[in-house]
């Protein structure tokens, strides 16, 4: 069956994506054709079209890491999969590496991320393994658009917080407070901790008071010792070997706030991407016998978990998007580069 796409196209950085027909090639034996219901739009999208971050496919491509959709054509191995809605997660594992059998699936080497190394969401249709797929219960189809920011901010966060091993009780120290930074708060809080957001937007900081931050702080000329003293306050009581911070801004300087708040025995998490170099000291590291870890993506068996957070109302979706056109996705990055794309867009290709 062949199958035509219109597609967003990436053919020069910096400049419009180009509308194409394009064809989608049948199915391997592991691939499945999905037809996109919905399509988030992320900062690190941005950083692929203004030629920031460079690609690993390459131009012309196809943005887009945050799909939901149906499966209207699979290979011989996933049959089963024909037309049932998907969530297609931004990281796409091997499932047979070593990482993959070791359960950091998320840092496969031979990993699939739509719109890097494979054509993505910002289409009609697209063609993906089949293998990470995650299959949506009948409970999300009223509203299954929203679900399409799970395929990366919501389950980054979640697997950030797993990978901290964040647990009730523990103080969580969230530096940016919107896209992922806002389901981090979610999610942190859900299960059980204290949690102070930090932001430069106060729009943001109101909102995030009202889904899970117990305290927040406008990081505007903040004073680097005052926020320590403020974050310190927060958290008395409470041994700082369980104190927990997530940088999710993805810029220089939330990454040197971040690591500033480190404490003996603490933990950070770095969910924020940025192509700019920062300074910090290391031996701050070694002193306070802190570790630091990198998340990337989320492994697909730990999907069901977010989802079941969603399902229980214990994480909220639609307070944090916004829906609109695919057609309109310049003006998109246009207001996103500019700071005044505030919530997460989530597109729908057809219009």
């Amino acid at each position: 069956m062949s199958i035509t796409a219109e597609a967003y196209v990436l053919e020069e950085a910096n400049k419009p994506l180009v509308r194409r027909s394009m064809q989608i090639p049948d199915p391997g034996p592991a691939e499945a054709i999905v037809e996109v219901i919905a399509c988030g739009l992320c900062h690190t999208d941005l950083g692929y079209a203004n030629g920031s971050v460079p690609t690993k496919k390459g131009i012309p491509l196809v943005l887009g890491h945050e799909a939901v959709g149906k499966v209207v054509e699979a290979g011989r191995n996933f049959e089963s999969l024909k037309g049932s809605t998907v969530l297609v997660p931004a990281v796409l594992p091997c499932g047979e590496c070593p990482f993959c059998k070791a359960g950091r699936g998320n840092a496969c080497p031979n990993q699939k991320m739509p719109g890097n190394d494979i054509d993505g969401g910002f289409s009609t249709h697209f063609l993906v393994p089949a293998l990470p797929l995650i299959k949506i219960g009948e409970s999300f189809l009223t509203n299954v658009a929203s679900l399409s920011v799970v395929a990366d901010a919501v389950s980054t966060a979640y697997q950030a917080i797993l990978r901290a091993k964040l647990a009730a009780g523990d103080v969580a120290i969230v530096v940016g407070s919107g896209g992922v930074g806002s389901f981090v708060v979610q999610i942190a809080a859900a299960m059980g901790a204290r949690v102070i957001a930090c932001d430069i937007m106060e729009d943001r900081l109101k909102l995030i008071s009202e889904h899970g931050a117990e305290e927040t702080v406008n990081l505007t000329d903040k004073d680097p010792r005052e926020l320590r003293k403020q974050v310190r306050g927060f958290g008395k009581g409470v041994p700082t070997l369980n104190f927990k911070i997530f940088e999710c801004s993805g810029s220089p300087a939330g990454q040197v706030t971040a690591y500033g708040l480190l404490e003996r025995g603490a933990t950070l998490m770095q969910v924020g991407y940025t192509h700019k170099k920062v300074e910090v000291r290391l031996s701050n590291l070694m002193a306070f016998d802190a570790e630091i870890h990198g998340t990337w993506g989320c492994a697909p068996e730990a999907y069901p978990g977010v989802l079941k957070m969603i399902e229980e109302g214990k994480v909220k979706l639609d307070p944090f998007i916004e829906y609109g056109p695919m057609s309109k996705v310049d003006e998109y990055f246009a207001a996103m580069t500019a700071h005044k794309l505030e919530k997460r867009m989530v597109m729908d290709p057809l219009t």
